[in-house]
C-alpha cells in the first residue's frame, strides 16, 4: 500500500497538519493490525463547523454539530475507501474543554476514533465505549514521532 493512498483536504480551514508521513504510517498501522485491511483510500477532510453541520443535516439527518463524520465508500470486504470529514472548530475546543490536550492530540484522537469504526468498533453501549478508548488511548500511546 502507497501511503500516498492516505490523502488530507482542508475546507473552510487554515489549519495544518504536521508530521503528515509519520501520522500516514501510523493510520496503516491501525488499520492493519485492527482489521487486516488494504488501504484503496482515506481521504481526511479538516473543515469547520458550518460545513460539518450541513453534511450531518444532508446525510445523517442530524442538526447538531459533530467533531467526526466517517462515510465508508468500501466496495470490497477487505479493502477500504472512506471519506472522513472533521471540524477542526470542535477538536480545538474539545482539546481544552474535555482532554487538556493540544489540538494535535485531539485530532489524532479522533482520528483513530473514526478508523476504529471502519474497523468494527463501536461505542453505543458503555462497555463499547470502555473498549473503544482503550483502543483510541493504545494507538495514540504507539505514535513513534511524539
Amino acid at each position: 500500500m502507497a501511503l500516498r493512498n492516505i490523502q488530507f483536504f482542508f475546507f473552510f480551514s487554515d489549519y495544518k497538519v504536521r508530521n503528515k508521513q509519520h501520522l500516514r504510517k501510523w493510520i496503516q498501522q491501525l488499520i492493519t493490525q485492527e482489521a487486516g485491511l488494504k488501504i484503496s483510500a482515506i481521504n481526511i477532510i479538516i473543515c469547520d463547523d458550518p460545513y460539518l453541520l450541513e453534511i450531518n443535516q444532508a446525510y445523517l439527518d442530524h442538526d447538531t454539530y459533530t467533531d467526526i463524520i466517517t462515510f465508508d465508500l468500501s466496495q470490497e470486504e477487505d479493502v477500504l475507501s472512506t471519506d472522513i470529514y472533521i471540524s477542526i472548530d470542535r477538536i480545538i475546543e474539545n482539546a481544552s474543554l474535555f482532554s487538556n490536550k493540544s489540538t494535535e492530540d485531539e485530532l489524532h484522537r479522533v482520528i483513530a476514533h473514526g478508523l476504529l469504526h471502519l474497523c468494527g468498533y463501536n461505542d453505543e453501549a458503555e462497555d463499547e465505549k470502555k473498549e473503544m478508548t482503550d483502543a483510541e488511548d493504545r494507538w495514540l500511546g504507539a505514535r513513534s514521532w511524539k
